[in-house]
């Protein structure tokens, strides 16, 4: 059993974990994405309980910017040619170790990543190759509250879920 009391930082892929994957490009050329309303209420809720969280993705889009900055997300990474190198650069960044670090892929350009962190964590949809490595496969596909679940898998072992769900209870 794997103990994620230990997890101070996780670090989110984009394409496939915030969103499920799609890349819409108009007639300008102008992108968008989707992102799930609930992965966003549990990564604020997270970090007013003292979990960091960063996002890691391989592209470089202002979809992220704004929906980072959106979210108070401050460990950004884009255009991460190398996941694991790009790990380390966040936990550094963070002051948190990798063994105190959960990464959240998809795909096989997150393997580097997810060979580093000790807390590696696969969408419901990810490449089998993602999920053999995965310590946790969520029960949601990418984009669809996959962060959602895994916050609050992270957060219940932390005992911290509960504290979040009792603060809207009043």
């Amino acid at each position: 059993m794997v103990e994620f009391k230990a997890v101070r930082f996780l670090v989110l892929d984009v394409d496939g974990v915030l969103t499920d994957g799609s890349i819409i490009v108009d007639d300008l050329g102008i992108e968008a994405k989707r992102f799930h309303v609930r992965d966003g209420f549990a990564i604020t809720a997270a970090q007013k309980v003292g979990l960091k969280i960063g996002v890691l993705t391989g592209r470089n889009t202002r979809a992220v910017n704004l929906r980072t900055l959106e979210l108070h997300i401050g460990h950004v990474l884009q255009g991460a040619t190398d996941k694991g190198a790009g790990l380390a650069e966040l936990c550094e960044k963070a002051g948190v170790g990798l063994e105190q670090t959960a990464f959240m892929g998809d795909d096989l350009l997150d393997l580097p990543a997810m060979r580093r962190c000790g807390f590696p964590i696969a969408v419901a949809d990810a490449v089998d190759e993602v999920r053999e490595v995965a310590c946790f496969v969520t029960a949601a596909r990418g984009g669809r509250g996959a962060v959602r679940e895994a916050i609050e898998h992270i957060l219940e072992a932390q005992g911290l879920w509960r504290q979040i769900v009792d603060s809207y209870m009043q």
